[in-house]
């Protein structure tokens, strides 16, 4: 059995804190914290998924509107316990070159890009906690055959729960959270008309 190194240990009783993930030089990219776990993204990722996440961040960016930006992989905290790192955001807040993380009122829209070892979290988990944390919008792509389908919900405020509103194929138009036209097909390589 391999010796736990010493930086995996919880610095107290309790586990880890939402701070605690920026004074962790030895973690893995993209280690999340929920419920006061740290969770590491140890299993290769898909051309798929990065090139859907990178065309995602391109297209939403150059639709927004002035005051929104468009980030990738950086963490939410949503409160003591728990700070996930979705595939993408949707922001209020100005670019900051040292921003390690944003906070729920800062954001409009959370995208999750589902992968095999995520799926669980960004179907079960992650949703929930989103919406517990009121972001108005959350968007989970699912790759069905290679082709990108994209789950979208809006936050239902006095239940603090998501409403879907819609299940989108080849495109997508949505006014949340600003108006968005995507040809999904042409989001991923090889489908390009």
């Amino acid at each position: 059995m391999t010796a736990v190194p010493e930086w995996m240990r919880p610095p107290r009783p309790e586990g880890w804190f939402a701070e605690d993930l920026d004074h962790l030089p030895e973690a893995p990219r993209h280690t999340e914290l929920i419920d006061g776990a740290l969770v590491f993204m140890m299993s290769p990722q898909r051309s798929w998924h990065a090139r859907l996440v990178t065309a995602l961040v391109l297209s939403l960016a150059e639709q927004a509107p002035a005051g929104i930006e468009v980030e990738r992989e950086m963490t939410i905290r949503l409160d003591e316990r728990n700070r996930p790192e979705p595939d993408l955001l949707v922001t209020t807040a100005p670019y900051d070159p040292d921003r390690t993380f944003f906070t729920p009122d800062q954001l409009l829209l959370v995208v999750e890009v589902v992968s095999p070892e995520s799926a669980h979290r960004d179907r079960k988990v992650k949703v929930r906690k989103y919406a517990e944390a009121s972001i108005p919008t959350y968007w989970r792509v699912e790759d069905e055959d290679g082709s990108p389908v994209v789950h979208s919900y809006e936050l239902d405020g006095p239940t603090l729960s998501y409403a879907p509103t819609g299940i989108h194929r080849h495109d997508l138009r949505s006014t949340q959270p600003f108006p968005i036209e995507l040809d999904l097909d042409r989001l991923v390589p090889g489908r390009k008309a």
